[in-house]
């Protein structure tokens, strides 16, 4: 177990609801009972007024921060922006983190048992949108007694889930970070989508979603399906930097179909890992939430989805290297908002990293959310917990000079 002012042995906890009366859903479908698996990191203060919401992406899972036991090698998903004197800082914040309707690390999904039959859902389990996992993570918050969330906070679809709480429970909410995100799936991304769940339907052994007793899983299918999702995770230029067209293990082509670029490689590694940790059926519902998901409707209007969130403070970022959700996404999503009146802090950061940048960047991403943060706390009169230690000096923000730095455009300038 190693990591740098971690949180420590954490426990995912599980919250039950819909036990009497089912939970309802967008499509028209219900369901009962629903397990939220969740983590929680750091104390809340006497008003309960420093919580903040954080949101995994496709395949992450309520296990944010820390470490489940001693032995542990790897750290919650986000470990390096939430822990004492981190991003999210827990000496401060009260930080939550719940795995999404629909997925497989704990949360109600096409996995977990039937009540009906006594057998894992499957194909059985009723389609999940964005706003569902959304409603679902109120009732969370209701559970633990908390009226208004300081911040929601996350990227990619966890972003998506960001925009979801600031249209749709404003008034739960003081604030939002979309990081790395779109308030709608584009043809392109929906296309992708699709290309991972064929290959996923065309695995031998994934038999309709039937496949828990089967003692086979369709895994190859799945690896494929998280190959073609991880190039769009990449950039260019990061695949250049990382790999190039270098060979793995030989000097010259062999002129057969072997495994012989380095990046190959990556992908099937990386591909068959994702196996061992993630569930095929999981991966449909999900991706099928994330295309489904668009904002501007049903009006057609982006900005009247912001109708009511004018009071609602907004952090978006976006990177210059991301292809999957690029900055024109979130450039809509700022020209929303700003024609409603929202408060919103736009920066489009410079990186080599594509996608991923939002987790890897974590200098620039830590100084950004920290003042970012820190300017909520002085406007909303946040109290430090009972327990937190005493603060040290305040040190001037940086973020004024990164953004000079790196030209990024700041609160309401012009878009182009």
């Amino acid at each position: 177990m190693t990591s740098t002012n971690s949180v420590g042995i954490v426990e995912t906890q599980l919250f039950t609801f819909a036990e009497d009366e089912p939970f309802c859903l967008e499509s028209g479908a219900s369901l009962g009972p629903v397990t939220i698996a969740y983590e929680t990191y750091g104390q809340l203060n006497a008003d309960r007024s420093n919580a903040i919401l954080i949101c995994h992406a496709l395949s992450g899972s309520a296990h944010a921060a820390g470490f489940h036991c001693a032995e542990e090698r790897k750290p919650g998903w986000w470990d390096e922006c939430i822990g004492p004197g981190k991003a999210f800082d827990t000496d401060r914040f009260f930080v939550i983190c719940s795995n999404v309707l629909g997925s497989c690390y704990g949360s109600t999904g096409p996995m977990s048992i039937d009540p009906r039959t006594g057998k894992p859902y499957g194909l059985n389990f009723p389609v999940v949108t964005v706003g569902d996992m959304v409603r679902a993570q109120v009732k969370l918050i209701d559970h633990l007694g908390i009226d208004q969330l300081l911040c929601v906070a996350g990227g990619s679809m966890g972003g998506m889930q960001v925009l979801e709480w600031a249209a749709h429970h404003p008034r739960r909410v003081k604030s939002a970070m979309p990081l790395a995100t779109t308030a709608y799936h584009s043809p392109m991304l929906i296309a992708f989508s699709e290309v991972g769940r064929q290959a996923i339907y065309a695995d031998p052994y994934w038999n309709h979603g039937d496949y828990y007793d089967a003692g086979k899983k369709p895994d190859a299918g799945l690896a494929v399906a998280r190959m073609v999702g991880h190039i769009t995770y990449l950039s260019e230029e990061s695949m250049h930097q990382k790999f190039g067209r270098r060979l793995r293990n030989i000097e010259r082509y062999g002129y057969e179909f072997d495994t012989e670029f380095e990046v190959e490689s990556y992908l099937k590694y990386n591909g068959n890992a994702f196996t061992r940790r993630f569930d095929a059926n999981s991966y449909l519902y999900v991706t099928k939430a994330m295309d489904y998901f668009d904002l501007s409707q049903p009006s057609g209007s982006l900005a009247a989805a912001f109708a009511g969130s004018e009071h609602v403070k907004f952090l978006v970022v976006s990177f210059t290297s991301d292809w999957l959700y690029p900055s024109y996404h979130s450039k809509k999503l700022v020209s929303a908002l700003m024609a409603v009146g929202a408060d919103v802090t736009y920066l489009d950061i410079q990186s080599s990293w594509g996608h991923d940048a939002f987790l890897l960047e974590v200098e620039t991403m830590t100084e950004l959310l920290r003042s970012f943060l820190g300017r909520l706390v002085r406007e909303e009169a946040v109290a430090l917990p009972s327990s937190a230690p005493k603060p040290q000096m305040a040190t001037t923000s940086r973020v004024s000079v990164i953004a000079a730095e790196k030209d990024l455009p700041l609160a309401h300038e012009a878009l182009a």
